[in-house]
């Protein structure tokens, strides 16, 4: 938009006729353009283009002014008009300068800025605040050029604070506001200035031209200062935008473009940025929209928490698992997107009893979203089910605290239905538990009693009943208060610890005193078993999350008991191995589903 603006804005100077007349005016009038100012404006324009095949060492702008200047002076030889100054249309005309009015231009402009009272200043205000936003955008704008083209880092606080004392200074000279123009800088780039001092040197010598030459400067063919910012323009134009038509999806970035073109060149700079902004918006919208919100989705029967269960509560799970439904959100939850979420939860909000939210991936929740969530929560309600969060951000992207926040507008403020969970496992195991509970698989905490040898799933049944009592033998019983620390990764040991009662983790130290949880072993189950299998070095931790009671059996002591009854050893192993295959397989089911999602 500011090439096209720039290249407009000297089509007048270019042709030579009055740009008070209108642009489209003038245009539509041939008999007034001046075919004087035309030819020195193409030797302008073919002085930069042929600039580089000639020499590097002086900069194609100079070189394509000094021949417009030449071909002027040329000119001028066959019209003598043309070599005066004063009413000359053809060139730039007194500016000025020169070193007697320098210091009395100072004092007259700080005696105007005292004159200034509070009705000016109130006038002032808008068109400050406006040049202040116009400004500081094309500033940045043209950083984020210079970046691509030196492949620096501009710091845009201290690009913009240095501006505003800039133009302040300014100000006090009698100077206009200013910003890092995109075609100015093109151009130092382009002459070989490589850092922030060649500005600087640029507005020296600017200074200096206007004290010492003013009056030469005046002789400046309009038409060759045209040639140089047109030529400066065509290359801020990006001609590659014209390829965004190639492809139906990149069509609408191609209509914003033109759309701020169009209003920079019809109406102003600080309209096309709005224009810009806005349509951007829209796109912005349309693919917020359109995004997926739901990353996956999985039954209870296809995955299962980190609760190793036994064999008759897996059977249990895989047959009842299919009324718990686990949905991972993803972006941003809004107006635009609500509608699409309860759309694609709605036939499991009939069925499911448990409804799993993640919310991990969620960067962002509006009260058109919340407010969905809450018609969720309650129609839930209403069929006694119940719906779980997790994972609830601490803070998101913009900011805010979900889990306060859901609270706040009334999503999570019940508690018979609502439960929010640090952990998508924890949601998982406590929905499975109340599944257990319904059919009568999970025996109460306080009323169990540790199990002995011969009811731990692992040992139920094994025949002859000698083999159990010799087991027993070589069976150490143990107690683990709840937090307490069975054995640590790196440790080595060959026992195989039978659960009598009590919980316990099974988790890998992530670094900094954290800790990712890998299984949790309950009561008449087993753990340790690769330790047990090769006495290798423990690849994990186990931790008691409850008092426990624990059946340690060690593999050494085993051997032993079974050189009298070789068959006992085919047996456990046999049984171990098993177990293990079980285990095995739903983690491959497991994997398979995360790998498909």
């Amino acid at each position: 938009g500011v090439g096209a603006l720039i290249f407009a804005s000297q089509i007048p100077s270019f042709l030579g006729f009055s740009a008070s007349a209108g642009l489209m005016a003038g245009l539509s009038k041939p008999e007034d353009w001046r075919w004087q100012a035309i030819a020195v404006g193409l030797t302008t324009v073919a002085g930069i283009w042929a600039a580089p095949r000639l020499t590097k060492a002086v900069p194609a702008p100079i070189i394509g002014l000094g021949a417009g200047m030449l071909m002027y002076l040329g000119l001028g030889l066959g019209f003598p008009e043309m070599l005066r100054q004063s009413g000359n249309p053809l060139v730039l005309g007194p500016v000025g300068g020169g070193i007697g009015a320098f210091w009395p231009h100072w004092v007259d402009q700080w005696k105007s800025m005292g004159a200034i009272g509070p009705s000016d200043w109130k006038l002032l205000l808008v068109p400050a605040l406006t040049l202040s936003a116009l400004l500081s955008i094309d500033t940045l704008k043209t950083c984020v050029i210079v970046d691509t083209l030196t492949r620096a880092r501009h710091d845009s606080d201290r690009t913009l604070i240095g501006q505003g004392i800039g133009n302040a200074a300014s100000a006090l000279g009698g100077g206009m506001p200013g910003s890092g123009m995109m075609g100015a800088t093109i151009v130092n780039l382009n002459s070989g200035g490589q850092t922030k001092r060649s500005g600087l040197f640029e507005g020296c010598f600017v200074q200096v031209a206007f004290v010492l030459f003013g009056n030469l400067v005046g002789w400046l063919p309009l038409g060759a200062l045209a040639g140089v910012l047109m030529a400066v323009a065509w290359k801020m134009f990006d001609w590659t935008s014209f390829q965004l038509l190639r492809n139906r999806s990149t069509l609408l970035d191609f209509v914003v473009i033109w759309a701020v073109i169009i209003t920079a060149a019809r109406f102003s700079l600080i309209a096309a940025s709005g224009t810009g902004v806005a349509l951007s918006v829209i796109i912005f919208l349309r693919d917020q929209i359109r995004s997926p919100v739901l990353h996956r989705k999985i039954y209870g029967n296809e995955i299962s928490s980190k609760k190793t269960r036994l064999p008759a509560e897996s059977r249990a799970l895989e047959t009842y698992g299919g009324e718990t439904v686990i949905c991972e959100l993803q972006g941003t939850l809004f107006f635009g997107t609500a509608d699409r979420l309860y759309v694609e939860l709605e036939a499991d909000l009939k069925r499911c009893r448990f409804v799993i939210l993640d919310m991990r991936r969620v960067l962002s929740v509006d009260f058109t979203a919340a407010h969905m969530l809450e018609l969720i929560e309650a129609l839930l309600r209403e069929r006694g089910a119940f719906i779980l969060f997790s994972h609830m951000p601490a803070t998101l992207p913009a900011g805010r605290n979900l889990e306060a926040y859901l609270h706040k507008v009334g999503v999570t403020d019940r508690q018979d239905n609502v439960k929010v969970f640090a952990e998508l496992d924890e949601a998982m195991g406590w929905a499975e538990d109340r599944l257990l509970e319904e059919h009568h698989l999970l025996p109460d905490e306080k009323a169990q009693r540790p199990l002995e040898l011969g009811e731990i799933e692992l040992l139920s049944g094994i025949e002859p009943p000698q083999s159990l009592a010799a087991i027993r033998t070589c069976a150490a019983g143990r107690s683990v208060a709840a937090g307490g620390t069975i054995f640590q990764r790196g440790d080595r040991g060959d026992e195989l610890f039978l659960v009598r009662r009590g919980e316990v983790r099974i988790e890998m130290p992530v670094g900094e005193g954290r800790h990712r949880t890998l299984a949790y072993f309950g009561r008449g189950n087993f753990f340790g078993e690769m330790g047990f299998l090769d006495q290798r070095a423990r690849s994990a931790s186990a931790v008691a999350t409850a008092p426990t009671d624990l059946f340690v059996l060690r593999r050494s002591s085993f051997d032993e008991i079974c050189k009298e009854r070789p068959l006992l050893n085919e047996t456990v192993l046999g049984r171990l191995a098993a177990a293990l295959a079980v285990r095995l397989r739903r983690t491959n089911v497991e994997l398979r589903s995360l790998h498909d999602a």
